[in-house]
């Protein structure tokens, strides 16, 4: 090349090249084509062995990352991927993996693990590595097996001599830093699995995170299409029974409702003579009575027909001895019913003790209803499994309903068919 017209070329100084080395590219940020393809059939794979997952698996988002030693999983539903374990990691492998890294987000560990530290003071490294073994513990034993190969260096709780199907609260107190652990150091499935972030996690406002409800909403879904599945192992079945109905403090629940129920306006009021309304004083020559709270009057129904079980009765005969703690102990203002298709008052009473409840036939609880509302109570509290007929009218008082759970049934057979539900005058709380 010609310099231009003036100028004179300069020549460059052989200590200046050296002085300017070529600087190396940073490590790149996305997967090669090879990289994606792989990564994605595995994906593909483990949808087609658990299909019950597929939901989950596709809502995970995966992100390249040179700082984790496998795959990792972080609180926001982000799947932190290194590339060389993919390039070195079978397909049919990879797809347990992926199946073990949404595992751990549907479980909520990341959750429970923060509860766990809460609760029990584990904050340094060696608690966490123990959180992620006791999740993996977990859930590895519904991961792998029926089209997905067990990796050799997938962990299990007999690595521990400790029983399978247990729940990550229950391992983790029965492991303790040792020989074994020593050497899983290198064992991370991020923050996903225990709660604690990692350096290299991109937080909650990263890119592709999912929020809270997102994230309620996957979960909820899976567990939806789960309940009922044959192929779903037992482990997950609780799981999804768990997030569909999640277990509720029936008795704090109920206990509540009664004590609402019996502290409403207008429940025990009424007007007495014996000391004169405050408004005579404006009328002269007229004595008005005055409204006055005496302690309320309840009645409980108990279901005794052959539906129920005597486990139930007993919880039944736990809430009547809850209620007469409620109202004093007072014996003339609880009684108990026990009804199944006739009802037989059991008599006044200050305890559960002495209690005898009759029956075992069929049930109609409209018999209970009848014989209670002849004391006049203030509230009614039944107790039933919902197999009956309801009164047709709202009682003249309050009543909630302490309800056994049931499955629903229905008769093809009969067009006119129609499961008994408690009416909607009544307010119901699920018991157990």
């Amino acid at each position: 090349m010609k310099p231009l017209p003036g100028t004179s070329p300069v020549p460059l100084a052989p200590h200046r090249l050296a002085a300017s080395p070529v600087p190396s590219p940073p490590p790149r940020a996305v997967f090669t084509a090879a990289e994606s393809e792989k990564l994605y059939a595995a994906r593909l794979l483990a949808a087609e062995a658990r299909p019950y997952l597929a939901t989950a698996l596709f809502a995970l988002k995966p992100i390249l990352s040179w700082r984790v030693p496998t795959m990792a999983v972080d609180r926001h539903w982000r799947c932190y991927v290194s590339p060389g374990f993919v390039t070195a990691t079978p397909v049919e492998e990879l797809a347990g993996v992926w199946v073990h890294e949404v595992s751990h987000l549907l479980r909520d560990h990341h959750g429970r693990g923060d509860r766990l530290a809460a609760a029990k003071d584990l904050t340094g490294p060696g608690d966490r590595l123990r959180m992620n073994i006791a999740a993996d513990f977990e859930i590895n034993d519904d991961v792998y097996g029926d089209g997905l190969p067990r990796p050799s260096g997938a962990i299990g709780p007999e690595l521990l001599n400790l029983p399978a199907g247990e729940l990550m609260e229950d391992y983790l107190p029965r492991i303790a830093m040792g020989p074994y652990l020593s050497r899983m150091v290198w064992l991370d499935c991020g923050g996903g699995a225990d709660g604690a972030d990692r350096p290299w996690e991109l937080g909650p406002d990263g890119a592709n995170a999912l929020d809270a409800e997102a994230q309620a909403l996957v979960r909820f879904r899976v567990a939806q299409g789960m309940i009922g599945r044959g192929d779903a192992p037992a482990g997950w079945q609780r799981w999804a029974d768990r997030v569909v109905h999640p277990p509720q403090p029936w008795r704090q629940l109920l206990g509540a409702a009664v004590r609402s129920a019996v502290s409403a306006p207008g429940v025990g009021e009424d007007y007495v003579w014996s000391r004169p309304s405050r408004r005579s004083s404006s009328l002269p020559g007229v004595i008005l009575p005055s409204l006055r709270r005496r302690p309320p009057k309840v009645t409980v129904v108990i279901d005794t027909s052959g539906s129920v079980s005597d486990t139930e009765l007993g919880s039944a005969l736990l809430e009547v001895a809850a209620i007469a703690r409620a109202v004093g102990g007072r014996h003339d203002l609880l009684r108990v019913i026990s009804c199944d298709a006739s009802a037989h008052l059991s008599g006044p009473i200050c305890d559960a003790a002495g209690i005898t409840l009759t029956g075992g036939g069929g049930t109609d609880l409209r018999e209970g209803f009848a014989k209670a509302l002849t004391t006049a109570p203030d509230v009614i509290v039944a107790l039933t499994d919902g197999q009956t007929p309801w009164p047709s009218h709202r009682p003249p008082c309050r009543t909630v309903v302490g309800l056994f759970p049931r499955p629903a049934e229905y008769d093809e057979t009969n067009a006119y068919y129609g499961q008994d539900h408690p009416p909607s005058w009544a307010r119901v709380v699920t018991i157990g």
